[in-house]
């Protein structure tokens, strides 16, 4: 038993180690791409610290959700972002579970281009929206009479930029159009809809989303307009993005392979594997495992021989 386990563990952390060579590779060839979506989230940061030097608490506008949702109060509010929380991590375990899990669809370095290059069009078009009109915050930090609605001019360039992490990330006002957590969630639940395997989870992903953006209405982080607004314009960049970058190649072991760099005697290697197969009148195709016979100078299938001098005699 004990060998058992064992050789399990070893094969498991091999094949750990082959894929974080792997990602390590493909990292290398996309790190700018992966440093400018993390630049571009702190540009996002500072963008929304900004304009709450802006904000001006006033009264909160008529709103159909907050007519048809019961407000959860203040004491109920880790409510939605419990549930946004979840769906992050779930969603961060996902695109790591190549490293581990047999099944493999993603490279998770090739995924995270993607999703930060969705996260970074959404929301420099909400960086555009919420400077443009600044409405009055309907969350409870940011009613009138709260300390926090209103920030004080800063002292220096430096309280500008540090943001005042994560305590101005969570009580900010006047970033409203449109939801900072439904393009997240739906960034996140399209790029699983596309490159996840499971239909169960798919269809919890929508509902989840569903649910999210009832919660945020209920708990008065945004008004309804936010997440309408939220739910057409994510989905309409994550389409026409996604268009524009060249799709995920085939995690097949061939394609693995052919990410990792290859020397002079692997080369030679394959060069003589491929001349092989087609001597022996294989494709190379994974899937083609049919069994060729070669009969005078013709590759029949399955074993149905043609013979020249038969035909020939009429037979």
């Amino acid at each position: 038993m004990s060998l058992y386990i064992g050789r399990e563990a070893s094969k498991l952390w091999k094949r750990f180690c082959a894929e974080v060579v792997t990602e390590i590779n493909l990292l290398a060839e996309n790190w700018k791409y992966i440093l400018a979506g993390l630049i571009f989230q702190y540009i996002h940061g500072l963008a929304a610290r900004g304009v709450h030097y802006f904000h001006r608490p006033g009264p909160i506008l008529q709103d159909v959700g907050f007519y048809l949702l019961p407000e959860l109060g203040q004491d109920k509010a880790y409510i939605s972002e419990s549930l946004f929380s979840f769906i992050f991590l779930s969603f961060v375990l996902w695109t790591f579970h190549p490293l581990i899990l047999k099944s493999k669809k993603i490279y998770t370095v090739l995924i995270w281009c993607r999703v930060l290059a969705f996260l970074a069009v959404s929301q420099f078009l909400r960086i555009i929206t919420f400077y443009s009109t600044q409405l009055p915050g309907p969350n409870y930090h940011c009613r009138e009479g709260s300390k926090l609605a209103r920030l004080p001019r800063p002292d220096n360039i430096l309280e500008v930029l540090l943001i005042n992490f994560p305590r101005g990330v969570l009580y900010g006002c006047g970033d409203l159009i449109f939801s900072s957590h439904m393009i997240f969630t739906l960034v996140y639940v399209r790029t699983y809809q596309k490159y996840g395997t499971r239909r169960f989870i798919k269809q919890l992903g929508w509902v989840l989303a569903v649910i999210q953006s009832l919660l945020i209405i209920a708990s008065r982080k945004h008004y309804t307009v936010d997440i309408v607004v939220a739910w057409y314009t994510v989905n309409l960049v994550v389409f026409f993005v996604d268009k524009k970058l060249p799709e995920l190649p085939d995690r097949s072991i061939a394609s693995a392979t052919m990410l990792l760099p290859l020397s002079n005697k692997d080369k030679e290697g394959r060069i003589k594997e491929e001349n092989h197969k087609l001597l022996n009148g294989n494709s190379g195709d994974p899937a083609d495992r049919r069994q060729r016979t070669q009969v005078n100078g013709k590759i029949m299938e399955d074993g149905n021989t043609f013979h020249g001098d038969s035909a020939m005699n009429g037979s």
